[in-house]
């Protein structure tokens, strides 16, 4: 089988991918590894930033957004007891919208299907080959048989343990990263969010977010320590500890109940560079991990995306490969914006168990300089709706 882009991956990012190639005419074959039950299943970001939704417009998949996301114009902080609220509209004039990773999966699944372009799930073994030369193959294994798919380029849209990265050597590429001693122990469930808008708190027990994925469905954070249990933790102990770091309006408006789904997710920053070898580009968490504190990893894979699919179009269109010699560079100066962005944020909001009385001091006048300086909001406003394309 030939195609003109192999991607693999059949997440958000390359499933985006796949929809901006598709109404540019572009053929474009996804390769996943899981069935699209499992894919569906996976609970991940709900924040959007503006890019984002502009880059789900252009694709076409955005009219269920529009229709049920929640358009969001602040965000507050919370720490020593007092909420305090960043207007991300009035300082900037963009916001961000609520609308849940599954959503824009279930979206761009959709619409792949009514084009009638082609998914390959439970696609086992999956193998790159000669991405380095001009006519890069990717072998796979489906349903005890192996199969050769041939293409132009390869699309690493697999994530952070998926084989694209993995395929190239070690020596090509370079490896940055810092992992935090510390997780967020995640329980959706659903009750009405306990506030308008996302809460980020602050408080001497660990950070604590208070967000959501509609009007009646919730998604809480609190800190923990690397090492604890998710199956440790009993819907009501996740609730006491939460009440205990939220200011006490937030704590007596919480509604608590069932939790659908309970997890703990590790923090760490990662970036690779490059992102291209060859004919082989990675996009999305096979290039880049951010902690989740800054609300960056599904947007940063969509401006990943983006770059590509331009870069990608430019050249089948106007037989021109500036815009995929050029996608590296591009897109790691947005990567370690966003990064740096991320680290600041997690830096602010969570305790380090290494930390002295000096460092939370800082800590506490960086937050108090944050919502007392209208320049110091703006720059958080500007990062956290997303820097422009």
């Amino acid at each position: 089988m030939r195609t003109q882009v192999a991607i693999i991956g059949a997440g958000p990012a390359g499933l985006l991918l796949g929809q901006l190639l598709a109404r540019a005419g572009i053929d474009a074959v996804i390769l996943e590894q899981r069935s699209p039950d499992y894919v569906l299943g996976r609970i991940r970001a709900g924040i959007l930033e503006s890019v984002t939704v502009d880059a789900l417009e252009r694709a076409g998949v955005a009219a269920r957004l529009h229709r049920e996301g929640l358009v969001h114009h602040g965000i507050e902080l919370a720490f020593d007891g007092t909420r305090h609220r960043i207007d991300l509209h009035a300082l900037i004039g963009r916001s961000v919208t609520v609308y849940g990773q599954t959503e824009v999966t279930h979206d761009l699944m959709d619409a792949r299907a009514a084009a009638g372009a082609l998914t390959i799930y439970e696609a086992e073994q999956v193998s790159l080959h000669d991405f380095d030369a001009d006519t890069p193959r990717v072998r796979y294994t489906k349903d005890g048989r192996q199969h050769e798919l041939q293409c132009d380029f390869i699309a690493g849209c697999d994530g952070f343990h998926g084989v694209s990265r993995q395929s190239v050597p070690e020596r090509s590429r370079q490896i940055f990263e810092r992992v935090y001693p510390f997780g967020w122990l995640g329980v959706l469930s659903e009750t009405p969010p306990v506030a308008d808008e996302l809460i980020y708190a602050s408080h001497e027990r660990g950070f604590a977010l208070c967000s959501m994925r509609s009007l009646t469905r919730s998604r809480y954070y609190i800190q923990v320590p690397a090492d604890e249990q998710a199956k440790d933790w009993s819907d009501a102990r996740f609730w006491d500890e939460l009440r205990r770091r939220l200011d006490p309006a937030a704590a007596e408006a919480l509604v608590t109940g069932p939790s659908i789904e309970k997890s703990i997710a590790p923090l760490r920053s990662f970036v690779c560079e490059p992102i291209r070898f060859g004919r082989l580009f990675l996009a999305g968490d096979a290039a880049h991990i951010v902690p989740p504190t800054g609300a960056k990893g599904l947007n940063l894979a969509a401006s990943d995306v983006l770059y590509l699919a331009d870069g990608l179009i430019q050249y089948y269109q106007e037989r021109d490969g500036g815009g995929l010699d050029g996608y590296s560079h591009k897109c790691l100066a947005r990567i370690w914006k966003a990064e740096r962005f991320s680290w600041w944020m997690t830096s602010l909001l969570h305790r380090f168990p290494d930390a002295d009385a000096f460092a939370r001091r800082l800590q506490q006048a960086e937050l108090d300089y944050v919502v007392g300086s209208a320049a110091a909001s703006a720059a958080l406003a500007e990062n956290y709706v997303g820097l422009p394309y």
